[in-house]
């Protein structure tokens, strides 16, 4: 699979099917394996693009290259490098930072946005209040009480355990060098109403991380964002509800990409 070289790092990314293309970005506890339920679905319509961040996984960097600000080149890069002049981005919690931030600074070249139980650097009082609960309530229930919903494990403990496996796969220290960067990224109101993009805001009813009440704020503030709910699922809707999840996104880029 290919590598691509940016800023200190070494991208791994892989491309999948053909038609518009379609950019997949994990969140803090996945690589590009995790995207397993959505490759299969999307690739019969559209180039998938999948990539481990720089430092998770297959995508080797120094440590003082671990910074969250150049997730948005990273992506860049790796685009040039597949010869992908437009594609919808798809992110995932901290994926989220980077197709928002890549949307922002090249909007020409983004045809939708679907941001995905993250408010991808948008602050509003929901988000705010959201982000003061989340250490403690971290401590309170674990990595795996976090990121899938409160039933998941018990309902699916088969998948719960491939969940704990993939995220293994990432380097520790990655997350630890990582983590306290992601919080300080905020983007500014002005250049969100300036973003005239299809944009679609996924939420899980029991997100542990980001409230719908906040998602529904954070999609209030793009011009052309609107926000879906999803019962029954916690932070990775993807992983929880899948088949949901890929009709739901489906459905926006049949609408918004040709």
């Amino acid at each position: 699979m290919p590598r691509v070289e940016s800023a200190g790092a070494s991208l791994y990314y892989e491309t999948h099917g053909s038609g518009p293309a379609v950019v997949l970005a994990h969140g803090a506890g996945g690589n590009a394996m995790v995207w397993w339920q959505q490759v299969p679905h999307f690739a019969r319509r559209h180039t998938v693009v999948v990539f481990d961040h720089r430092g998770f996984f297959r995508s080797r960097c120094a440590p003082e290259a671990l910074d969250p600000g150049l997730f948005a080149s990273d992506l860049a890069a790796i685009l040039a490098d597949a010869k992908i002049e437009r594609a919808a981005l798809v992110g995932q919690s901290m994926g989220g930072f980077t197709v928002l931030g890549f949307a922002l600074s090249h909007p020409e070249r983004v045809t939708a946005l679907v941001l995905c139980g993250t408010p991808g650097g948008v602050r509003t009082a929901q988000i705010d209040r959201d982000l003061a609960v989340i250490p403690g309530r971290a401590s309170e229930r674990g990595f795996i009480g976090m990121v899938l919903g409160p039933d998941f494990p018990a309902r699916e403990p088969a998948k719960t355990f491939l969940f704990e496996q993939l995220n293994a796969l990432n380097p520790p220290e990655t997350l630890a060098a990582l983590l306290p960067r992601i919080g300080g990224i905020r983007v500014a109101d002005a250049d969100l109403g300036k973003l005239d993009l299809p944009t679609l805001v996924l939420g899980g009813a029991d997100d542990a991380f980001f409230s719908p009440a906040g998602l529904r704020e954070v999609a209030g503030k793009m011009p052309r964002a609107r926000f879906v709910e999803i019962s029954g699922a916690g932070h990775s809707t993807y992983f929880e509800m899948p088949d949901l999840f890929n009709d739901t996104v489906g459905n926006f880029l049949l609408e918004n990409v040709r």
